[in-house]
């Protein structure tokens, strides 16, 4: 019988063609690389009975042979092992495309020992459409062990298996390809969700170690004067580090990817210049900016124990996932902002609605024959409408409510100033009508644009038990006496708008139970959901039912009606209202009214 191949394991010519057929098994049945690899290394055992034996493959960009699977070789040697083409036996198999058999390695210079007490090698080239992708290396202890046969049969393995282990790189970057760009689109959709910057920061580490294997992770980010990094976030060994030292723009390899706006990949940190040495255990690292709108923001690094673990395909990655990263931690940053800003802004508020509302009277005025109830509730915070008592000399008393246009802190601040003008003028003692005639002068010499006030300005005689009433653009007042409701036709041009305006002034000589009702247009315009207000003629009716009844009645049931009427709904304008009721009948009491 014909011998093929010599040696502890032997393949006869009868066996040459089903061991083809198994060849072309492989190629054809399988894409995983890990598989096609260890079934190339089980059929080349068939006709060669190897100790050491490696398939290495080729970095086409570094122009170096990388261990990728290996039998007999100790672990750190293979993760370690890195050669050039034309070094050593592989290196040089790759270099000259073709088969190089070696008996005795101690006779040849351009050897490499890589695995101790090894005596021939034997490295044959994998070739795919004229294009070298790697070698098949079998190393042994005994010279001249590898025969021409061996090297033939090898040559006819590795012609084909060449082809199975491209189509398995293929497929297998190809699948971490779509693996990676679907996991780059879950993790940037989770991450635009998260508005707390640390927390995700935090994410941002987890879910990066799902695409790459780190060790160290950290980011950092561009301090305001924009002139170095500081740490913000950082993991060794998943382990959180808290990182005080600061990188200047342009130092170290993460200043170096800052200010060049470019990832930075470095194989080997002790033979790149820009490093600077913090973790003595660091081997390898790479850093990508995060930039957004064209603007540098931050780095992302990651580093590694071992010498060449990040590639080209971790920068790809990193710098398409930087982008979405960047953009998050804007958004984080930017919400961060906002709600510091919401915050001071909630104690400004606070401290402007406390202040709001220690501006109106503390307490109700004590006048012997008058009963005083007064509400306020602002649509927001603080409010533009306003209420307030003035004392007058000779017992009597100055009753204010107004509406300042539009809400909010601007309402709230020409409101204060209203009320003021109305405190410096009130020495004098003015009637109603003079009174707004004064307002309305002093606020035209302060004319703001857009801004102005509607007031009624009553003042009430407790000896003579008279009211005397002028409206500047309020809801005309509701006068409830003898059982009926009778509207006071009191209106006028808001104050502020023009210079010179005058106001009617209406008298009231009232008796015991009469009652007065003044409230501002937030009560009329309340909405429901349907979009209905509650209108004037569900106030009248509240007044009517309560005339036998307290001042308090009054304003508490209106309050309480219009709040069942907007059923929850957001309050569109402030509300307020005043209530006066005559307490006593000493006296006569006409109930009539004279126009002035």
């Amino acid at each position: 019988m014909k011998v093929v191949s010599s040696g502890p394991a032997q393949v006869t010519a009868p066996q040459v063609e089903p061991f083809l057929l198994e060849v072309a098994d492989v190629v054809n049945t399988t894409l995983d690389l890990e598989t096609t690899l260890r079934r190339v290394a089980e059929l080349v055992r068939k006709v060669i009975d190897y100790e050491i034996f490696a398939i290495l493959l080729l970095n086409e960009q570094k122009q170096e042979l990388y261990v990728r699977f290996q039998v007999g070789y100790p672990v750190e040697v293979a993760d370690r092992t890195r050669l050039k083409v034309g070094q050593g036996v592989t290196g040089r198999a790759a270099q000259l495309r073709q088969p190089v058999l070696v008996n005795d390695v101690s006779q040849e210079d351009f050897y490499v020992d890589a695995v101790p007490n090894v005596c021939s090698e034997l490295a044959i080239p994998l070739i795919v459409k004229n294009r070298v992708i790697g070698v098949i290396d079998i190393e042994a202890r005994e010279k001249g062990y590898f025969t021409e046969e061996h090297e033939r049969l090898l040559t006819l393995i590795a012609s084909r298996m060449a082809v199975a282990i491209e189509n398995a790189r293929l497929y297998t970057r190809t699948t971490r390809q779509a693996r990676t760009l679907l996991l780059l689109n879950e993790i940037a959709r989770e991450l635009t969700s998260i508005l707390n910057l640390d927390e995700l920061l935090k994410r941002v580490g987890e879910l990066l170690s799902r695409i790459i294997d780190y060790q160290m992770f950290s980011v950092l980010l561009v301090d305001p004067s924009s002139e170095k990094l500081q740490h913000r976030f950082a993991l060794r060994f998943q382990e959180r580090l808290h990182l005080k030292h600061d990188i200047p723009i342009g130092r170290g390899l993460v200043g170096h990817a800052a200010k060049a706006k470019e990832a930075v990949l470095a194989g080997d940190v002790s033979k790149d210049p820009r490093y600077i040495l913090l973790n003595p255990e660091t081997r390898s690292e790479l850093a990508v900016p995060l930039i957004y709108k064209e603007k540098v923001i931050g780095v992302l690094d990651l580093e590694h124990t071992r010498r060449g673990y990040f590639t080209e395909d971790h920068k790809r990655t990193l710098t398409t996932l930087a982008a979405q990263i960047a953009i998050a931690i804007e958004n984080a940053r930017l919400y961060e902002q906002i709600a510091k800003q919401e915050q001071r802004l909630e104690r400004d508020l606070a401290l402007a609605h406390e202040l709001q509302f220690r501006l109106l009277p503390h307490a109700r005025p004590k006048v012997p024959n008058l009963e005083v109830c007064a509400k306020f509730v602002p649509a927001r915070a603080i409010g533009g409408d306003l209420y307030d008592f003035i004392h007058y000399s000779l017992s009597r008393l100055g009753i204010v409510i107004g509406d300042v246009s539009g809400k909010g802190a601007p309402a709230a601040i020409y409101a204060a100033l209203v009320s003021g003008i109305l405190r410096s003028h009130a020495p004098i003692e003015p009637g109603p009508a003079e009174m707004l005639s004064a307002v309305n002068l002093s606020l035209g010499e302060r004319r703001i644009d857009g801004q102005f006030v509607s007031i009624i300005y009553a003042v009430w005689d407790d000896e003579r038990r008279t009211l005397q009433v002028a409206n500047s653009g309020l809801p005309r007042p509701i006068y409830c006496h003898d059982g009926k409701i009778e509207v006071i036709q009191a209106t006028g041009l808001p104050l502020g708008l023009f210079d010179e305006a005058d106001y009617d002034e209406f008298s009231f000589k009232a008796k015991a139970g009469d009652l007065f009702v003044f409230y501002s247009d937030g009560i009329l315009d309340a909405r429901n959901r349907d979009g209905r207000s509650f209108g004037s003629e569900r106030v009248e009716e509240i007044v009517l039912g309560c005339q036998t009844q307290s001042a308090d009645c009054v304003v508490n049931n209106i309050f309480k009606a219009v709040a069942e009427h907007t059923a929850g709904a957001d309050p569109f304008d402030d509300q307020t209202v005043v209530a006066i009721r005559v307490k006593n009948s000493s006296g006569a009491a006409t109930g009539t009214s004279k126009r002035k």
